[in-house]
């Protein structure tokens, strides 16, 4: 949806104040995380392809300008305004799939500073869910190595779009499938799933569920062994697997207990009855911890499916970002808020094999050095199709590998130093003093009044 209502009450009526002023001078918006979780050692960005969605649709309906008039607040000149309003501006972006840290712009808006300002609500949105669940799910990579991932949040995400952000979100940072099928459908991926406990029960018993299952879909070969008793329940997919001739190999998931030990046991049943191709996938609130124990105890795991946890990011499920306006009119601006100071001006991130430096956009590449950040809107307008996930995921793969081990660590992670540009520095110097001089001055006014 491109809804003009889509935003926070104060966005219009800050856009209602520019317009009756006609303050439409160009204004630039930096995107950022002020501060990463404590647990998180790097940011994985995601979103961005929703957000340039809404900025080349954006507009107000003649609905929901009605609605607005009837609140008696704005005069039929604001109203005139924001039916004739799209967004025409230029928009910079981090690559979907990129790693990021604290302070870091992953995008920058410029545009009129009403129509800027408009987008700040969906964007902050749609990159900060995205992101923080793009982050869970790459620590959850991290963790399984090997061994392949699936998508299983569908249910338990905070609404169905949600959960269709999460798959698209899991697949950037390299899930293999998702059990969500219009997710699957809509973005591309590999849809997978097995059966539930209910299955079973309503056949009475293992084996016969598993015989009727694979008659019915003989390419969906994985079996849930664990409703009544899971080495049994193994024992019937076994036997099932070998009557019927399955096409493909058998997968007997695991979704309780000790899985580190019933894997074990799981694989050297599946070995001695001559199926050494069978999977052994893994799933009930597992998380990257989960995930990261089990390779420690050399679980023999092939698939792990990850829901709950990954899907709500429940030990970090929310970030500290912020849309914070840099430039306008050609002005250099900052915050100098206790604990919320920002930086000046358009920017650039510069990555290095020495670290990341954050500089101004019109400078030079420091040397060894490249520019992350890259046009991808002008004049409203993309500048290329969608990129395909499969490239946001080799992206995110390419990245996570280049991260230090601090950085990595799944425990007491430390994220890597990001320096400022010579510059940004004496940029963001000659602002502050600016802003300081002349608060003296407006002091020494009215004090002499």
């Amino acid at each position: 949806m491109a809804s003009g209502l889509l935003t926070d009450l104060y966005e219009i009526n800050m856009a209602a104040s520019y317009l009756r002023r006609g303050m439409t001078g160009r204004a630039t918006f930096s995107l950022f995380v002020r501060r990463l979780p404590a647990n998180r050692g790097f940011l994985v960005t995601a979103g961005l392809d929703d957000c340039l969605e809404f900025l080349e649709g954006f507009h107000f309906t003649g609905a929901e300008l009605d609605y607005l008039g009837r609140t008696g607040q704005y005069g039929h000149d604001v109203l005139r305004g924001l039916e004739r309003m799209r967004f025409t501006g230029d928009v910079w972006a981090a690559p979907e799939g990129s790693t990021l840290f604290a302070d870091e712009p992953i995008i920058e808006v410029s545009g009129p500073i009403a129509e800027a300002q408009l987008a700040e609500t969906v964007l902050l949105n749609h990159i900060t869910f995205q992101t923080t669940v793009a982050t869970k799910a790459a620590r959850c990579v991290l963790a399984a190595g090997r061994a392949r991932l699936i998508d299983f949040a569908f249910r338990r995400t905070q609404g169905i779009g949600a959960a269709m952000s999460v798959a698209r979100a899991s697949a950037i940072a390299g899930f293999s499938a998702t059990s969500n099928v219009e997710a699957a459908r809509r973005y591309g991926l590999r849809a997978a799933g097995t059966m539930a406990h209910s299955y079973i029960q309503a056949f009475g018993d293992d084996e016969a569920a598993f015989a009727a299952f694979a008659a019915d879909l003989p390419d969906a070969n994985t079996f849930l062994v664990d409703t009544y008793d899971t080495l049994t329940g193994v024992r019937a997919a076994i036997a099932v697997s070998r009557r019927m001739r399955l096409p493909g190999p058998l997968v007997v998931r695991l979704d309780s207990g000790d899985l580190a030990d019933l894997s074990r046991q799981a694989r050297r049943m599946l070995d001695e009855a001559g199926l050494p191709d069978a999977e052994i996938l893994a799933s009930g609130g597992l998380d990257e911890y989960a995930i990261d124990d089990l390779v420690r105890q050399g679980a023999p795991i092939d698939i792990y499916a990850v829901g709950t946890k990954m899907g709500v990011s429940a030990d970090a499920p929310s970030l500290n970002s912020a849309y914070k306006l840099v430039d306008y009119g050609g002005r250099p601006v900052m915050k100098l808020s206790a604990g919320k100071v920002t930086l000046p001006g358009a920017k650039q991130v510069f990555r290095g094999e020495t670290g990341d430096i954050v500089g101004l956009r019109d400078e030079p590449a420091p040397p060894g050095h490249r520019p992350l950040l890259a046009p991808v809107m002008e004049a409203g307008r993309r500048l290329a199709p969608s990129e395909a996930i499969a490239t946001s995921r080799d992206r995110c793969a390419a990245e996570l590998a280049r991260l230090p081990a601090p950085a990595r660590a799944l425990r007491d992670p430390r994220a890597p130093q990001v320096r400022h540009s010579e510059r940004l520095t004496l940029l963001s110097q000659r602002v502050r003093r600016e802003i300081h001089a002349r608060t003296a001055a407006i002091r020494s006014d009215r004090g002499s009044q």
